[in-house]
């Protein structure tokens, strides 16, 4: 079978400038630019956790194994390079699922520029498993870290949030270029991507960089998605928006004159939006109208739960 599959994939792979040795051989060989630090991320979906392989389109999956790994890369402002693939496969159908699954990859890969270097395929009587690590480079702007927001400086969200169940966990697009312009042209302090739930990922932004933060509800940015779920869940939108992850949009931390600069440009094809503020207080807060600060205890997706 995997021979027959390395045969199938090298007729589908493209050209890439940077990929001096690819698929079939015990490593591939990427070209670098000169002293270029080197980001590297690594993710693993499974049957039965991150999807449920009978439910769900195949080329969708193997789109959103890599699109996971990419959106890592845009919340470290990095610049796409590479990505090596593993696979687990079930026996009773390897070599469909396996085909599948680079159809929807192959695609972004193109779309992102990343050239596929190689990985490893398995057999075996247990479920999928899809295994990928992105490689990719820093711009002389450097990366953009968990570890860097500031009491003051203004929480920013790309897009909006929640609802994400309703198929856009599938469907979504890596922030890669959004990340990229807004680390070039403005002063930005921290970041990471809501791939766990708005509150969690914020929690943790906060809590690598020493401060808290305080939220205003009413100004998260929440997607028709949140609400259909909230009509027929009982939770109400916000809620959703709080903590179904899986958005992949970015929060980023902006000191104050900075962000004011960047709402006012707008550069960007999707929303920014300013939903709060980092503080010196630890923990996280919702603003209340009385100006007094309720905690607001972080929620967000656990793995080992199931994601249609």
């Amino acid at each position: 079978m995997e021979a027959e599959f390395l045969t199938w994939l090298r007729g589908r792979l493209p050209p890439h400038p940077r990929l001096r040795l690819g698929v079939g051989d015990d490593a591939a060989i990427l070209q670098l630019a000169q002293d270029a630090r080197c980001v590297v991320t690594s993710d693993m979906l499974n049957d039965g956790v991150d999807f449920l392989w009978d439910q769900c389109d195949g080329p969708l999956a193997g789109r959103k194994s890599l699109a996971v790994n990419l959106s890592d890369l845009a919340a470290m402002a990095a610049r796409p390079l590479a990505a090596v693939v593993s696979l687990a496969l079930p026996r009773r159908n390897a070599l469909e699922v396996a085909c599948q699954l680079y159809e929807g990859l192959l695609p972004l890969a193109a779309e992102f520029g990343v050239a596929i270097a190689g990985g490893d395929t398995n057999v075996w009587d247990g479920p999928l498993a899809i295994s990928i690590t992105a490689i990719g480079e820093l711009t002389e702007r450097g990366p953009l870290l968990r570890a860097g927001a500031r009491p003051g400086d203004a929480i920013l969200v790309t897009g909006r949030l929640g609802g994400s169940l309703l198929g856009r966990h599938f469907r979504f697009t890596p922030r890669v270029h959004e990340a990229l312009l807004l680390n070039e042209r403005y002063g930005l302090h921290a970041g990471i991507d809501i791939s766990d739930g708005l509150s969690l990922d914020l929690s943790r932004l906060a809590q690598e960089s020493g401060c808290g933060a305080l939220l205003d509800l009413a100004a998260v940015p929440i997607h028709d998605d949140a609400y259909r779920l909230a009509a027929d869940d009982g939770a109400t939108p916000c809620e959703h928006a709080l903590g179904d992850g899986e958005d992949f949009e970015l929060i980023l931390a902006v000191p104050p004159e900075e962000a004011k600069r960047l709402l006012a440009d707008q550069p960007l094809n999707v929303p920014l939006t300013r939903i709060g503020s980092f503080i010196a207080e630890a923990g996280l807060y919702s603003a209340e109208a009385d100006e007094r600060r309720r905690p607001l205890p972080p929620r967000g997706y656990e793995h080992g739960c199931v994601r249609r």
